[in-house]
């Protein structure tokens, strides 16, 4: 597949990642309830005090993230001689930083608060998603890594 492909399913999928952190940010800001659609508590993790790092609100830095890869790669499409390695290697990177901390928020969910918020899981699925297309647009075997993993 030509990396136009990999760059527009990229695009789509932050797309979808920016949709959801701003759902959650216009209903905290308009005092809404955030209705999960499986019934758990939304509002008890978007409110607890896990939901801000120094001070800024996770779906403000989701969505500054999902922009940044929005834009990144809109970028590349354009003008593909931008698409350096370096730049490569730091949208992987913010990628890897931004899965990470969405893994240590599952596990505040799933631990601390013992309460689940669907549309953060539905973050945390978009994530995991752009690691799976970067790697493998980067040429990575997820076959080998997932085997490794747990061998």
């Amino acid at each position: 597949m030509n990396q136009g492909f990999f760059y527009v399913v990229l695009m789509v999928v932050a797309f979808c990642g920016l949709a959801i952190a701003n759902y959650i940010y216009n209903k905290k800001r308009l005092l809404q309830p955030l209705i999960c659609p499986t019934g758990s508590n939304c509002d008890n993790v978007i409110h607890s005090r896990y939901s801000r790092l120094f001070n800024v609100p996770l779906e403000v830095i989701g969505a500054l993230y999902y922009t940044i890869v929005i834009i990144s790669y809109s970028v590349f499409l354009a003008t593909p001689t931008l698409h350096s390695p370096g730049a490569a290697v730091v949208l992987v990177e913010l990628t890897a930083a931004a899965f990470l901390f969405s893994i240590y928020l599952t596990g505040v969910q799933a631990v601390i608060l013992k309460e689940w918020c669907t549309w953060c899981l539905g973050s945390a699925f978009v994530c995991a998603a752009i690691v799976i297309v970067e790697l493998s647009f980067a040429g990575f075997d997820l076959t080998v890594l997932i085997k490794n993993a747990f061998s």
